[in-house]
């Protein structure tokens, strides 16, 4: 299933955007800040990401920009209220896949939606994982920590995985619950650190790191 990530601040708009994509088969993430927006997609675990200009913090100009510079290829469509030829060839320029303009047809989204994931050139599939004595292979589904075999279920696999793809690289736990269960930040929930403890258990005490008041990361 497809992962999508919808930057627009405008409840109303944002709404509508993600009941029409669920309807549609899609998982869905909604942020409304640039900020936001930048760290979401750095994790690499969306397949497409929709995305306003008229941001607080970081515009989608620069949302936009700074993703391309960390060489994140995921496909991007804009979708603004800017309309003027000056703003479209910049967004296309400065590495948009489409540009769309509000008011809008929802199925003319769905459709373009649609066609950049199965136009998006994709990296080489990786099918091993490796981080210090850590491996995940992704086809059998195995890990081993050192010359153990360790049984993982599926949510401790999708969090390790998430670990190894980006190691060293500190996580939040919003980020961590977006990938690795596909809804936004409950501030009263604790599911990350108790799966963070699981693993630890699991994989040895070192294996996740705790960044006081950042997050989580897989020392590099």
């Amino acid at each position: 299933m497809n992962r999508i990530l919808i930057v627009e601040d405008e409840e109303r708009i944002a709404s509508f955007v993600e009941k029409g994509l669920r309807a549609g088969g899609f998982t869905t993430t909604v942020v409304g800040d640039g900020d936001a927006a930048y760290e979401y997609a750095l994790t690499g675990g969306f397949d497409l990401v929709i995305l306003d200009i008229g941001l607080p913090g970081r515009d989608g100009f620069t949302v936009l920009r700074e993703l391309r510079e960390a060489r994140v290829t995921v496909p991007v469509i804009v979708l603004t209220a800017r309309d003027s030829v000056r703003d479209t060839v910049a967004g296309l320029e400065g590495g948009a896949d489409d540009w769309m303009t509000k008011p809008f047809r929802f199925e003319e989204l769905l459709a373009r939606v649609r066609l950049r994931l199965r136009t998006a050139v994709r990296a080489p599939e990786v099918t091993m994982l490796r981080g210090g004595d850590l491996t995940l292979d992704l086809r059998t589904r195995r890990a081993r920590a050192g010359e153990r075999t360790v049984d993982l279920t599926a949510r401790e696999f999708v969090l390790l995985e998430l670990f190894l793809r980006h190691p060293g690289q500190v996580l939040s736990r919003e980020q961590i619950l977006s990938h690795v269960w596909g809804y936004d930040f409950d501030p009263g929930s604790n599911i990350v650190d108790v799966y963070v403890r699981a693993l630890r258990k699991k994989l040895g005490a070192q294996s996740v790191e705790t960044v006081r008041g950042m997050g989580y990361r897989l020392p590099g």
